[in-house]
């Protein structure tokens, strides 16, 4: 009875930024717990890879290439799962990028993309399947967000990236105040450093990957994976009593 709350079977998910990263280990966990997944993507050769290896697990999979800066991209995109699929169960906001800059020197156009992307299109998606969802009655929404929106990381200088994900959860939370009403719940993950392959550079350097795991009491980054759990109950009903919340995942660092 309770492992059967954890099950995603029958239903459907989007997952931008999917095609690699997080992205894909959020996919794969939503495969393997029984969700056919669209992969919202802006690299078609990740995304489409993503979708082939989500169909070879026996799970229905849709790549759609799609820019979450612009809302007619994610327009197109929320209707295209919808012409293929008739409906969407839950949004997994992925898609994100960071940029390390001291605040004196970021540029306007680098603030504003990142701003863009990691804040603006988060709520253009949220909006576009939201309007379905409420017409269901029923939906998930999970926004990847960071630790880095509930602290300031050391050393890197990152105040641009820091403020986005800041907002990302106070727009979960008012989000879940708004459309709760509607049957939505709406939650954020906020991970703490993570063993991707972009990230390992830094994870060797003794001057930046030192630093972050002397404050981190489990002293080791955490894996993709470790994220996929966390993200299929917040997908499934064995979650049903939980929105508005930002659920850190970081090994202890923000009690440090």
């Amino acid at each position: 009875m309770v492992l059967e709350k954890f099950s995603l079977s029958s239903q459907v998910g989007i997952v931008t930024g999917g095609g690699q990263g997080l992205g894909w280990a959020f996919c794969q966990a939503f495969a393997e717990a029984g969700a056919d997944v669209v992969i919202a993507e802006i690299n078609p050769e990740t995304g489409q890879n993503a979708a082939d290896r989500i169909q070879s697990m026996g799970r229905q999979a849709l790549f759609i290439q799609t820019d979450v800066r612009e809302k007619a991209s994610v327009e197109a995109m929320v209707d295209q799962a919808l012409a293929r699929f008739g409906k969407i169960d839950f949004l997994m906001n992925n898609a994100g990028v960071a940029l390390w800059r001291p605040a004196e020197d970021m540029s306007e156009q680098e603030w504003l993309n990142l701003m863009d992307v990691n804040l603006n299109g988060l709520f253009y998606c949220c909006q576009a399947a939201g309007k379905h969802m409420i017409t269901r009655g029923t939906g998930r929404i999970i926004n990847i967000a960071s630790m880095s929106g509930v602290i300031v990381n050391t050393p890197q200088p990152q105040t641009a990236y820091n403020t986005s994900k800041a907002a990302v959860i106070h727009l979960t939370k008012s989000l879940a105040l708004e459309w709760a009403r509607h049957g939505i719940r709406v939650n954020a993950i906020c991970p703490g450093y993570m063993a991707t392959p972009m990230a390992q550079p830094f994870f060797d350097d003794p001057k930046i990957g030192g630093v972050w795991m002397n404050l981190t009491p489990m002293n080791r980054p955490g894996q993709p994976e470790e994220l996929g759990p966390l993200a299929v109950f917040l997908a499934s009903e064995a979650s049903s009593f939980i929105t508005g919340a930002a659920i850190l995942i970081d090994g202890g660092y923000s009690i440090m």
